[in-house]
């Protein structure tokens, strides 16, 4: 088990070479991660970011679902609160998912994935929980709808046996 007190020795050694000092609040590579809380998936790790880099949402599976939306809304309006506007133009969104996702295992549970995505049960399949690239696709498309228009969007697989991600959906801008 990884205790308080482990955590707290390698918090020092983290703090130690102060590299966090002049972080800003917005990333400084114009980049929000949507992925999975799985430990094997750290997008940080996975895409080789550093800290600052890029901002990261994290949910099981990895999905665009309406709390994912509403976390992206109130990020907008702490951009808007530091910018003065809607931020950067060239502003990227990438979904990331994997194989071997654990949400695949809850296909065996309806009721709970119909909460999660807030759709009834019959509008399940559109979802596409057992197909990673599928998903990545519709979750893409979500966020065309739902973002402003100018920003990228784009859409990655993570293969868990490679370690190496395929690019579903290019970067593509949002259209008016």
């Amino acid at each position: 088990m990884i205790d308080t007190d482990e955590l707290v020795k390698r918090n020092a050694g983290f703090a130690s070479d102060g590299s966090f000092a002049h972080l800003k609040l917005m990333p400084r590579g114009s980049l929000t991660i949507i992925g999975c809380v799985d430990p094997r998936v750290d997008p940080s790790d996975v895409l080789g970011l550093k800290l600052g880099e890029a901002a990261v949402i994290r949910n099981v599976g990895g999905r665009v679902t309406p709390a994912t939306l509403r976390t992206l809304g109130m990020l907008s309006e702490v951009v808007r609160s530091r910018t003065g506007g809607p931020g950067p133009a060239d502003y990227h969104y990438a979904v990331l998912q994997h194989t071997d996702c654990g949400i695949t295992d809850l296909a065996a549970f309806p009721e709970l994935l119909a909460d999660y995505f807030d759709v009834p049960a019959s509008g399940l399949d559109a979802k596409a929980v057992t197909d990673p690239v599928a998903a990545v696709r519709v979750d893409v498309e979500i966020l065309k709808r739902d973002l402003r228009a100018g920003v990228f969007v784009s859409g990655l697989v993570y293969d868990v046996a490679t370690g190496l991600i395929d690019v579903v959906v290019p970067p593509a801008r949002v259209e008016a």
